[in-house]
């Protein structure tokens, strides 16, 4: 039976599945690019649904934003196989370099490492905040076409106080979350 949202969440600390409504999915991806692709892959053949919605949370590169935000747009920012290929695009592969969501805004940089500096190549690129995820869910939505959203709590400032930020602030974006959840229901 398809249903109508899947939800990947990393972890249960960001978001308690006893608040969501009923009738939604969630599934906890864990940290890191290969678990949340490995969850999505599975949990999209699962429920097979009809969109699949990522909240999470992210560091910001861009000091001008804070609270929830809606990611127009995700880039990975650690492949780095140059010179085969430029930073963020995986050589000899002819899958997308970028995905694009429903909406949104915002420019998210995923990569398998903790930002606690500032990188040229995040401001090159635009990007506005910095997760550990999206990517690959987004590629997993893109894999059995099915449009994706994403929205980002920015708990920290992706500089040397990142980790102490994010453990303090990982389960604030939760309530903001769930209003925008209703919106979309």
């Amino acid at each position: 039976m398809k249903s109508q949202l899947l939800i990947i969440t990393a972890l249960e600390s960001e978001l308690n599945k006893a608040a969501l409504p009923a009738g939604v999915n969630l599934v906890y991806s864990g940290i890191g690019k290969i678990n949340a692709a490995m969850t999505s892959f599975a949990a999209i053949h699962e429920f097979n649904p009809k969109r699949v919605i990522n909240f999470g949370t992210a560091g910001k590169v861009n000091s001008d934003l804070h609270g929830l935000l809606e990611i127009g747009k995700v880039i990975q920012r650690d492949m780095l196989a140059e010179p085969l290929a430029p930073r963020g695009q995986t050589p000899f592969c002819n899958k997308p370099r970028e995905y694009l969501s429903l909406g949104g805004e915002h420019i998210c940089g995923s990569g398998d490492s903790f930002v606690t500096a500032t990188d040229p190549w995040l401001l090159e690129q635009g990007i506005d905040v910095v997760d550990m995820e999206l990517f690959p869910i987004a590629a997993s939505a893109y894999h059995f076409n099915i449009p994706w959203q994403s929205f980002k709590y920015i708990t920290d400032a992706a500089n040397e106080d990142a980790g102490k930020d994010w453990h303090e602030k990982k389960n604030h974006g939760e309530e903001l979350f769930l209003m925008r959840l209703k919106e979309l229901l």
